[in-house]
């Protein structure tokens, strides 16, 4: 039996989704700020460059190699699940291993025009009839075996097809003063831009986003800042405002309960840990103790909803846990509208009080484009959301601290960065570094 080939026309492999886990930090930050740089495209790969240094202009006409092409030949499936037409689009069936992501697969990767499913490897194998046998949401790049066809519920099935995977190359100003381009490393979800060398500045990133025919002018994101401009931290801060009875607690050593409360992005506990991790090295004193409430794909209203007993019960699962502050995270809640927030989060903050417990709410990170109805993942500032204004202005009218995630998304754009190559599920899962957007936006709020 021949195993599943994969061959890629690139320089190198495609890496595993639980391989790149690692920071963009520090690759998308170079010692000195980079100029102002100009960069269109000239040609279907080919882009010009113009990058207004001290001592005059440098230009440069640089060719971006096309979307890499991976062919896999003979992939084994069994058993293969039948396919949910009723599901959602990224779980109707299998995930093609070559597209998948965590907990699914990502869209638009797949040649739809490339899929041959046999019922044995090689080419003696009969081809299989999608609409008889099996079933397939190509977009998705997932299939699944009808009922009444021809594959049996434990049989193997062996696909074979194309998919393009991601990359963001970078143009780069060398120590020669030189512009060139250097290519990332292609992932089918959570590609990177390849790593700087010593006295090297990186002008811009060019996105190739998988399977397209000719470089878009939304490829193209000059490095207009290296990080996020932290606003001028208020005297008295934030958290001495709006935290106090949290901030004597930081300061005296007296144990200090934090509630992590959320959906999946918090089951991972990533960002908790993360600015847990910050404030015992900013409060040598503190003593803290972190908890975990979280439950994924559901919201703040299905916590309410739960009856005593269960395993997310409200009143169980967090009031009666008596955290002295409550951190709180719902990307799941983004559908709400302001006055919903207003309603449904007053109750939280009576309660809250209630039990004299102080509350952060963290405002939602960038999720799937068509999901926040953006057409590009540049010039992206303002958050489009009206939940997230709702809790903006929640925050300002009840005195309750707003750790502003959403800002530091929303211009991860002007870094080069587009935003979604940080899902890991391709949806809204964000990798280490999205998590670590969390943890500055809360640490900004502590003096």
């Amino acid at each position: 039996m021949r195993h599943p080939r994969h061959a890629i026309r690139s320089r190198c492999t495609v890496r595993t989704v639980a391989t790149t886990l690692l920071s963009l930090v520090p690759a998308l930050s170079p010692a000195q700020p980079p100029p102002p740089v100009e960069v269109g495209l000239v040609g279907p790969w080919r882009v010009q460059v113009v990058a207004r240094l001290p001592d005059g202009p440098r230009e440069a006409a640089l060719d971006v190699p096309p979307a890499d092409t991976v062919t896999v030949v003979d992939e084994r499936h069994a058993p293969l699940v039948e396919f949910n037409p009723n599901g959602p689009p990224w779980r109707k069936g299998q995930p093609l291993a070559g597209v998948r992501a965590e907990e699914c697969s990502v869209k638009g990767a797949v040649d739809p025009e490339s899929v041959v499913v046999r019922d044995a490897a090689g080419d003696g194998g009969r081809v299989l009839v999608r609409g008889r046998d099996y079933e397939a949401d190509l977009d998705w790049g997932s299939f699944g075996r009808l009922p009444d066809g021809g594959i049996a519920a434990a049989g193997p099935v062996f696909v074979s097809y194309r998919y393009s995977p991601r990359r963001l190359d970078s143009i780069v100003l060398g120590v020669d003063g030189k512009i060139s381009l250097r290519p990332g490393r292609p992932h089918v979800v959570t590609c990177e831009p390849p790593p700087l060398a010593d006295g090297e500045t990186r002008l811009a990133n060019v996105f190739i986003p998988g399977r397209i025919a000719a470089l878009e002018p939304d490829c193209l994101y000059p490095i207009l800042e290296t990080e996020y401009p932290e606003p001028p931290r208020p005297d008295p801060s934030v958290a001495e405002s709006l935290l106090p009875a949290t901030m004597r607690r930081l300061r005296s050593g007296a144990p200090l309960k934090v509630l992590a409360w959320g959906d999946s992005v918090t089951t991972y506990g990533r960002w908790q840990n993360m600015f847990v991790d910050r404030l015992r090295e900013r409060f040598p004193a503190a003593r803290i103790e972190l908890v975990t409430e979280a439950w994924g794909g559901r919201n703040t209203g299905s916590y309410l909803a739960e009856p005593p007993g269960s395993e997310h019960n409200y009143q169980e699962k967090v009031l009666d846990r008596r955290p002295d502050l409550i951190v709180s995270e719902f990307v799941n809640d983004a559908g709400l509208s302001p006055e919903q927030v207003e309603q449904r989060y007053g109750r939280l903050l009576a309660d809250f009080r209630g039990i004299g417990a102080e509350w952060i709410i963290l405002t939602p990170h960038y999720v799937m484009p068509s999901w926040m109805k953006l057409e590009s993942q540049r010039e992206i500032d303002d958050d489009p959301r009206p939940y997230v204004q709702g809790v903006r202005e929640f925050g300002r009218r009840h005195g309750v601290a707003v750790a502003d995630a959403s800002l530091r998304y929303g211009r991860l754009w002007r870094r080069g960065i587009p935003y979604q190559t940080l899902m890991e599920n391709d949806i809204n899962h964000p990798n280490v570094f999205g998590h670590s957007l969390f943890a500055d936006s809360l640490l900004a709020l502590f003096p």
